[in-house]
């Protein structure tokens, strides 16, 4: 089951817009005993709010998972998310840091997170949408 069906959404509105999820998923977010949560919690959490940016990137601007050096990580490798902003620049952000900055800033917010991923692509303007 994937979290668009977990939260009541049918696929098909969801592949039409993935923002149609946003509300269900902030309700969702909000309501989390989060002060509760063990490290179990927010793997499970991060992983599928993560997919989430990354999946709403895609459908919404044509982004694209891309493998990216990292000399840092254990593979020498991490995935990102790569798009072309407004400018012709292609950009790339980590789906997995935007969630985590989002974590560090609670409450989380879904559109604020979203937003941040559209901002780092330069996909928007701070004025836009």
């Amino acid at each position: 089951m994937d979290v668009a069906d977990m939260l009541g959404v049918p696929p098909e509105v969801y592949s039409r817009d993935p923002q149609q999820l946003i509300p269900s998923l902030q309700d969702y977010v909000s309501k989390l005993p989060l002060n509760e949560f063990e490290q179990s919690d927010w793997v499970t959490l991060h992983t599928d709010l993560l997919f989430y940016v990354a999946d709403y990137l895609i459908q919404r601007h044509g982004a694209h998972w891309v493998v990216a050096n990292d000399p840092n990580a254990p593979r020498g490798y991490r995935y990102v998310i790569e798009a072309q902003g407004r400018d012709g620049q292609t950009r790339r952000v980590d789906p997995a840091d935007v969630v985590m900055t989002e974590f560090n800033n609670p409450p989380i917010e879904i559109t604020r997170m979203l937003a941040s991923a559209e901002l780092t692509l330069r996909l928007t303007t701070a004025s836009a949408e």
